[in-house]
């Protein structure tokens, strides 16, 4: 059954070429990303994010640019952040939540120009901070004046030609664009990870091996359930007449998935945890007294391991109750459900079908933001179990990378099944 589809995909001349579109845009990353900013210490680099929870997760995210400082080093970050930001302002300005519920394609579309817009300023001053940083800690020589402008300048355009390269993906090729470059960054990474596993072979280690197998396996098989999990609401439509026809009468399902984030809300609480310690650590250098004892407070706080994972679990929990709230309406659905003729066995249209999706997503959400905030913290509680940080189940870019393969099988399924229609 699979190799039958397999062969309909590439049997099919627009899905061959959709595909070759993603993997030539795929391609074009990968060699952005080798493209290094000037005077980069490669050994110290790699020994500072492996030692470095912060870096080494926003690594992830940057599509594996960062390990390299290359050019593209922030990754899509900007523009996650950004859209991030837009989809918030929804909630405060009921122009911005018009146009994104209300307006149809045209108004999504003027909301996407808002976050692209928005994500160069955010590029800029991720990559002052981050230049800054890196100088201070010796991975990069010092910039100043001119030569500073012109590096920041350049990491900024590579952010926004990596967010264009990935909205061309999403338009000619299959599957999101963004979701594929982060993808892309996890995958090319692993051939480093095994070379690393293989060089630091050590035969007394085969029990905890066969541990990291297996929980490498559980992991996998836990994150492709909860990703896939749904709480069905039955939905009855009232039948209707209208001339000689009768209409309605039927009985369907509204899907409400346990982990309706997604990966959004360990972003969010990602953006949370980087960036105190870059900007206190550019304050530092100011010269004032009572900022640098302050800032190497801070530093040192986030740089504690218990700290760290005590934050980063509460901030993916609070996010995850926190972004479900903005992406789902229970008073938009219940609305749409009574226009429909539409209503939920044993409760009544309106405001207690609203108050009765509110209570059931407010459960389900619970599963979901307990599962995201232990993903979050998996590698860290990975790290202190085994003590080799080679044997270490990264829960977020699991996450992310069997999140995007389901999403590119559904949407390779429906184009092959498309065609066979």
């Amino acid at each position: 059954m699979v190799l039958q589809k397999i062969s309909s995909v590439f049997k099919d001349e627009l899905l061959r070429k959709k595909i070759f579109y993603a993997v030539l845009g795929l391609f074009l990353f990968r060699l952005l990303a080798a493209i290094p900013i000037p005077g980069v210490d490669a050994e110290r680099l790699a020994g500072f994010l492996d030692s470095n929870q912060f870096f080494g997760l926003f690594n992830i995210f940057s599509g594996s640019g960062l390990s390299t400082l290359s050019i593209v080093m922030l990754g899509v970050g900007p523009y996650i952040t950004a859209s991030i930001i837009m989809q918030l302002l929804t909630m405060m300005s009921s122009k911005l939540k018009a146009m994104y519920h209300e307006e149809g394609e045209a108004g999504r579309l003027k909301f996407a120009q808002y976050s692209r817009r928005l994500s160069v300023p955010l590029a800029a001053i991720q990559a002052f901070a981050f230049l800054v940083f890196l100088g201070r800690n010796g991975l990069i020589a010092e910039l100043h004046g001119l030569t500073l402008v012109a590096n920041i300048i350049a990491v900024t355009a590579g952010s926004v030609l990596l967010m264009w390269l990935g909205e061309l993906i999403t338009e000619y090729g299959i599957g999101n664009g963004v979701s594929l470059i982060i993808f892309g960054g996890i995958v090319a990474a692993l051939p480093q990870s095994a070379y690393r596993l293989v060089a630091t072979f050590d035969p007394s280690q085969i029990p905890t091996y066969l541990g990291f197998l297996i929980a490498a396996v559980l992991v996998v098989w836990a994150v492709v359930v909860i990703t896939e999990a749904e709480r069905p609401i039955p939905i009855h439509y009232a039948k209707r007449v209208r001339g000689a026809k009768m209409y309605g009468g039927i009985s369907t399902y509204l899907p409400l998935r346990v982990n309706q984030a997604g990966v959004i809300p360990i972003i969010f609480a990602l953006s949370i945890v980087v960036f105190p310690p870059l900007i206190f650590n550019v304050l530092a250098g100011l010269g004032n007294p009572l900022l640098a004892t302050i800032s190497k407070y801070v530093v040192d706080l986030f740089a504690n391991g218990w700290f760290y994972a005590i934050l980063y679990f509460i901030l993916v929990f609070v996010f995850t109750y926190f972004y479900t709230a903005v992406t789902f309406d229970p008073e938009n659905i219940s609305s749409n459900l009574q226009k429909g003729g539409a209503f939920i066995p044993g409760v009544r249209p309106g405001p207690s079908t609203s108050e009765y999706l509110s209570k059931v997503i407010v459960r389900i959400t619970l599963v979901g933001a307990i599962f995201l905030a232990l993903i979050a913290v998996l590698p860290l509680a990975m790290q202190a179990f085994t003590g080799n940080p080679s044997l270490v189940v990264g829960g977020t870019a699991l996450l992310i990378a069997v999140s995007v393969v389901i999403d590119l099988i559904k949407k390779l399924d429906a184009q092959v099944s498309m065609r066979e229609y």
